[in-house]
């Protein structure tokens, strides 16, 4: 199972929403079960150098179906995945990477945030990916 063009348009638009209700410029990816880029919005003024981080965030989270923050406390040194951000072409162990559920649990997809504090990125993930559902 993958998330359609149709479920990541609205995890957009959740996501946006969101940002803009914060005050915040976000870049947003959406990745399918494979981790795939399947949509991407950059709202106008969003940082640049955030581009690569929204999509690395929604790949780390599809590739590991856990939140990227998440996966940032198993990195730390002594941590069961220390280095593993050096993995996969590089990833992101900081919030704003959430996986994507359908109704029956199955992750069929990623969202990630970037362009704002790491907790602002969360939120607006949490937005867009409460959308799908």
């Amino acid at each position: 199972m993958n998330l359609t063009f149709e479920q990541a348009s609205r995890a957009i638009k959740a996501a946006k929403d969101k940002a803009q209700e914060m005050g915040v410029l976000m870049n947003i990816a959406l990745v399918d079960g494979g981790a795939n880029l399947t949509a991407f919005a950059r709202m106008d003024g969003a940082w640049l150098g955030s581009i690569d981080i929204a999509i690395r965030k929604a790949r780390t989270a599809r590739f590991f179906d856990m939140n990227t923050g998440e996966i940032g406390k198993l990195s730390q040194p002594g941590g069961a995945l220390y280095n593993i951000e050096h993995s996969n072409g590089g990833l992101i162990t900081f919030p704003g990477g959430i996986p994507i559920k359908n109704k029956e649990g199955v992750v069929i997809g990623a969202i990630g945030v970037s362009g704002s504090t790491v907790e602002n990125d969360h939120r607006v993930a949490e937005a867009g990916a409460a959308a799908v559902k």
